[in-house]
């Protein structure tokens, strides 16, 4: 049994050191990915642990491989007010795991078997949870989903600990990206803005007096200095970092 703990503790060290050289919150994702499908799981969430007065929960989520529709509805159904996971995660700093088919956490608003109904559609009635914290205070969690078999200790620990290193490493690149700010023009910030408040190229280049290839052009380079895929990943960094409001 020595060797495949050794093994084990080996592994766990690799990882470790991968995540140290990520370099941007896609990195991460990636590797989280790996991740989810290395335990055998369907999706995972990195979150900033909500406030009690917080309605929604995409709007804490940090990085995500939910598919869109179950966070739409979740958040559409006003599940987050009532969820037992979070108040345990609120109120406790262990990591635990949850079945739906076996455990009934009660809701103060009714809604359990509508939330079991949701996450049995897509197949994600079996989670773990691991709340995190950063060193500036910040508390958050990250959780993995699917419809694999129970979680063993031994995966717990190892989940744990890789959960742990992933918060601290988005912590870090967090506050890389603050210095991203100074590299934006007044121009570049004014798109993103705009395309937060829902106008297109079209109409931004209307409201700025630009042509629509000109606002696309400041688009384009907003999203490379924000190292995002397209510019609704950049308008939400952009919010996340505070660079827009």
């Amino acid at each position: 049994m020595e060797p495949l703990a050794q093994t084990s503790t080996d592994e766990e060290d690799d990882y470790i050191k991968e995540i140290a050289g990520l370099k941007t919150q896609f990195d991460i994702f990636r590797f989280m990915k790996r991740m989810t499908e290395a335990y055998r799981c369907r999706a995972f969430m990195v979150l900033n642990l909500p406030p009690i007065t917080s309605l929604d929960l995409q709007g804490n989520t940090v990085i995500t491989s939910w598919p869109a529709e179950l966070l739409a509805l979740y958040d559409q159904e006003g599940l987050m007010v009532n969820s037992p996971i979070l108040r345990r995660l609120r109120t406790s700093a262990r990591p635990f795991s949850y079945d739906m088919s076996r455990q009934n956490w009660s809701r103060d608003d009714g809604k359990s078997d509508l939330v079991v109904g949701l996450f049995e559609r897509f197949r994600m009635t079996r989670c773990a949870y691991f709340p995190t914290h950063e060193p500036s205070g910040l508390r958050g969690a990250v959780s993995f989903a699917g419809d694999r078999e129970p979680f063993s200790p031994a995966e717990m620990r190892e989940l744990c600990y890789i959960a742990i290193h992933v918060f601290d490493r988005l912590a870090e690149i967090r506050n890389l990206d603050t210095r991203v700010t100074d590299a934006l023009t007044d121009r570049e910030i004014d798109c993103l803005n705009w395309t937060a408040a829902g106008k297109t190229s079209a109409e931004i280049a209307e409201i700025l007096v630009l042509s629509e290839h000109t606002v696309n052009h400041y688009l384009n380079r907003a999203t490379k200095k924000l190292d995002t895929v397209n510019r609704t990943q950049a308008v939400a960094k952009a919010l996340r970092i505070g660079l827009i409001k």
